[in-house]
């Protein structure tokens, strides 16, 4: 069992939160109707560049923002029982996942952990609108999505701000 002792701040921190927390007892749908699928990278703060707080959309982080399985199982759910009619699809600039292959990860993994990581996946892409389109046609032809939300798919330039649009 890990030492509780090293989460002593977070969990300090915790209390507060739930001491002022507005929206506790929400009814967790969406309540602007958007869900975001974004990269996990700190630097982005999914709500804050598109204007919107805490129970206005379904948020889907993993490393480069991509559409994996994990990510359209978050937004059949979301469409379909959460109150999502937009989706945003936001990789950013500088990323890992962008610039590194699949090879150097893993050897810097391998290195940092000291066990082979030659089986770990991370998808990675090496080009990142080709990445993002792909993306975004997952989603759009999604068989229990397709018809009931609009997709857009954007790169979130994490120097400026902007969200810059895919165009086709």
């Amino acid at each position: 069992m890990d030492d509780l002792s090293a989460f002593e701040d977070l969990l300090a921190a915790n209390r507060e939160y739930a001491r002022t927390n507005a929206i506790l007892g929400f009814d967790g749908v969406a309540h602007a109707g958007v869900a975001v699928v974004t990269c996990m990278d700190s630097r982005i703060e999914p709500l804050g560049m598109i204007g919107l707080q805490p129970g206005d959309a379904k948020i889907f982080r993993n490393p480069g923002g991509r559409v994996t399985s994990n990510a359209l199982e978050a937004l059949v759910l979301s469409v379909h029982l959460l109150g999502v009619e937009r989706i945003l699809v936001v990789p950013h600039t500088r990323c890992a996942m962008a610039s590194s292959t699949e090879q150097q990860l893993r050897d810097r993994i391998s290195a940092s952990s000291g066990t082979n990581a030659a089986w770990q996946g991370f998808h990675v892409v090496k080009d990142q609108k080709e990445g993002l389109r792909h993306d975004v046609a997952a989603v759009r032809s999604h068989p229990l999505i397709t018809g009931r939300a609009q997709v857009a798919g954007f790169i979130y330039d994490v120097d400026t701000g902007l969200l810059n649009p895919l165009t086709d």
